[in-house]
């Protein structure tokens, strides 16, 4: 793991992160908040989406207001995505996230981080992935989980997750490696969802987190309200689960974004 030279960007201290993997390197930012606030950091993860096509610049702008409330914040690219190297898995996904609280593990050492206020915001397909490694990470106080996708197997067996990857290969070539064989990923993704470590109904019965939200569209589409109270009555920890009326699972307008940053700031207030 290493640290490009600090930079700011405006009132906040910025650093570079690069997480070998044997020998491929995802890479992530760093950001602190302003100076008026004191070590050790309350901390924010962020996992992101799938497809993902944001610079991690922009994804920090949107949730600058948490860095305004005291947090630091982690944004990074999984492997395979964008300027990180690699390809896409769930596999490779799970590992990277595994690693990256291995590095803020590392920053506990020298006071950095607050050691009892370690939180994820993951979005979509990151949500998948952070309530993996939540069944096993013991370090994680708050999740939220914005519209997420929790059933990956019923849409690796749609035909039209195939027409998402055929769009994705044509419109943003080089954002995402492994899915140009698109038969090939699918046939890999669903070999993986047949491993225990990777089913949800196994995760969710065995998450170690202390405080848990789920915000999802009420028109949600993807991942509908129905299915998301149907796979959430298994889990061990009952999430405090809210909607917003209206909303699909693409977030279009400014109206429904005030909503949900509004429930996001609440959530995470000290």
């Amino acid at each position: 793991m290493n640290f490009e030279s600090n930079q700011f960007d405006g009132a906040y201290e910025v650093c570079g992160i690069d997480i070998d993997i044997k020998g491929e390197l995802f890479n992530g930012l760093l950001y602190y908040p302003p100076a008026s606030f004191k070590k050790p950091y309350p901390l924010i993860i962020y996992f992101h989406s799938f497809p993902f096509t944001q610079s991690l610049q922009e994804i920090v702008r949107s949730y600058k207001y948490l860095l305004d409330m005291g947090y630091a914040l982690i944004v990074f690219n999984f492997r395979g995505y964008r300027f990180s190297q690699g390809s896409i898995s769930i596999e490779s996904q799970v590992l990277d996230a595994k690693m990256v609280m291995d590095f803020v593990k590392q920053m506990l050492k020298p006071g950095i981080f607050d050691l009892d206020n370690i939180n994820i915001l993951a979005h979509d397909f990151g949500a998948y992935i952070a309530l993996l490694l939540c069944s096993k990470e013991k370090s994680i106080n708050r999740l939220l989980l914005l519209t997420p996708i929790l059933d990956v197997n019923r849409h690796v067996h749609d035909e039209e997750f195939l027409k998402v990857l055929y769009y994705i290969n044509r419109f943003y070539p080089g954002y995402m490696r492994g899915i140009q064989d698109v038969d090939n990923f699918v046939k890999i993704a669903k070999k993986e969802l047949s491993k225990k470590a990777f089913q949800i109904e196994n995760a969710i019965q065995k998450l170690k987190i202390k405080q848990f939200r789920i915000i999802i569209g009420e028109a949600d589409k993807i991942t509908p309200l129905s299915e998301v109270n149907e796979i959430m009555q298994y889990s061990n920890i009952e999430p405090e689960i809210s909607f917003i009326e209206g909303m699909d699972h693409e977030i279009m307008n400014d109206e429904d974004l005030e909503k949900i940053n509004d429930q996001i700031k609440e959530f995470f207030k000290n």
